[in-house]
């Protein structure tokens, strides 16, 4: 079954609300909350530039707030903008995360659309690895559009169900791939936290 853009970006945005929901559910630490900021900053600073670029003025802009959020006026580029600036967090975060990895970690990943092959390049004895798993760890909060980007754009996403680009599919599933990559390290974590509580337990 081949994938639709539309449907890839339906569901970026529910498994970064599921991975964002596991965080705060049963990863609830203070780190947590230190890297969900980080997150939310490279997810608003996304918007925030597709603004100036597509010349939307900028109202309001709040990153350490219980709703990160950017207010701003309608673009003046008609349709195209509001599509540009409420999808430029998958962008945007995809950039973050490779210039981490480019100028930070020298490389140390290889970009794959594959989960499993994301996976496979970690290696808990490499202090490269524990830098992407932190940063990915909100990857959700990170890329994903929020249903506030949704809503602003539904009848664009419609049509995005029926418009063929191999360009923007790939990018649309690295982003993908990202966020189920960060769900399933959530999901040994949240193990492996319940296992440490039942030894302490005992």
């Amino acid at each position: 079954m081949s994938l639709s853009l539309g449907l890839v970006i339906v569901l970026i945005v529910v498994l970064g609300y599921a991975s964002n929901w596991l965080n705060w559910q049963f990863l609830n630490y203070r780190l947590t909350h230190a890297l969900y900021y980080i997150g939310a900053f490279v997810h608003e600073s996304s918007h925030a530039l597709l603004c100036l670029a597509t010349g939307a003025k900028i109202e309001e802009f709040k990153v350490f707030s219980y709703q990160p959020h950017v207010i701003h006026r309608p673009s003046r580029l008609p349709i195209l903008g509001a599509l540009l600036i409420s999808a430029a967090p998958i962008a945007g975060g995809l950039a973050f995360l490779y210039a981490i990895n480019h100028f930070l970690l020298d490389g140390y990943f290889i970009a794959t659309g594959d989960v499993f092959a994301q996976l496979t390049q970690l290696n808990p004895f490499h202090w490269q690895s524990w830098v992407m798993i932190l940063l990915c760890l909100n990857a959700g909060a990170m890329l994903g559009p929020s249903p506030q980007d949704i809503k602003n754009i539904w009848p664009l996403l419609i049509l995005l169900f029926f418009v063929q680009s191999n360009f923007l599919m790939n990018i649309g599933l690295a982003a993908l791939s990202l966020i189920v990559a960060n769900i399933a390290i959530q999901l040994v974590l949240i193990l492996l936290v319940k296992m440490w509580r039942i030894v302490r337990q005992k």
